[in-house]
């Protein structure tokens, strides 16, 4: 993989601008409760990386959202195709995938708090949040195959099988590769906003709840941070996973 200098550079000095108008913030401000400096938030971060607490609350959070991404994507893909074929079920699941996206993330969380225990409902949250965008992408996919090849193949009687794989799947790739992409973003906000709301045992929310009660905001910077941080990994992680595997090329 070639490294890009002009780009890395490029980005340093875009992260080294706002990190100068943080701190000029911070400093005009002079009140770290209402804005810490850069270095006060990089110095509670390390404080907290030397406790077992924050590798247990990172690694659980983790977990959480990754399970509920994972499931939102098999789901949300196999209950397109299956509306695909079987168009009665479109007409019955398509209005609810439309209202579970535009219903508030915080309804959502209230009532999942009273029907599943408070370690379950991060992974919920998160599995609801991107079966919409995994299931809408997926159909338009779908929906968008070349019906002249369709055609063909059913000309050459070509086997199902071979016609999901030359024709439906190239298709299907750009669409579901941008829903996991989107999704990745939606799971983490929305994952992480249901730990702050149930506040479960070892979690990122509960940590940042519990920063914000004591006003420890240096401390809500810096689980921030992590948040952000752990967000960008795991989308670096799914592309370079898909790329390996050929579901999407470098020049995507």
């Amino acid at each position: 993989m070639k490294v890009n200098i002009r780009s890395v550079l490029r980005g340093t000095a875009v992260v080294v601008f706002w990190l100068a108008v943080w701190w000029l913030a911070a400093v005009a401000v002079r009140q770290e409760l209402l804005l810490p400096t850069p270095l006060a938030v990089l110095q509670t971060l390390g404080e907290l990386m030397f406790t077992s607490s924050f590798w247990k609350a990172v690694f659980l959070s983790l977990l959480r959202i990754a399970a509920g991404f994972a499931a939102a994507v098999v789901g949300g893909t196999v209950l397109a195709v299956l509306c695909h074929l079987f168009p009665l079920l479109r007409v019955l699941f398509s209005p609810l995938m439309h209202i579970v996206r535009a219903a508030p993330v915080a309804s959502f969380i209230i009532l999942t708090l009273v029907w599943v225990y408070v370690e379950a409902v991060p992974i919920v949250i998160s599995f609801l949040m991107v079966l919409p965008i995994v299931f809408i992408n997926v159909q338009e996919g779908i929906c968008r195959t070349d019906t002249a090849l369709l055609e063909m193949a059913k000309a050459y009687r070509l086997p199902f099988s071979r016609t999901v794989k030359a024709i439906y799947l190239p298709s299907v790739k750009p669409f579901f590769m941008i829903a996991c992409v989107n999704g990745l973003g939606f799971a983490w906000k929305s994952g992480i906003a249901a730990e702050v709301i149930c506040r479960p045992d070892f979690s990122i929310g509960r940590q940042l709840q519990s920063a914000k009660l004591l006003l420890e905001t240096p401390e809500v910077f810096a689980w921030t941070a992590v948040v952000v941080v752990l967000s960008l990994l795991f989308e670096k992680a799914l592309l370079a996973v898909t790329k390996k595997g050929g579901i999407l090329h470098d020049n995507t």
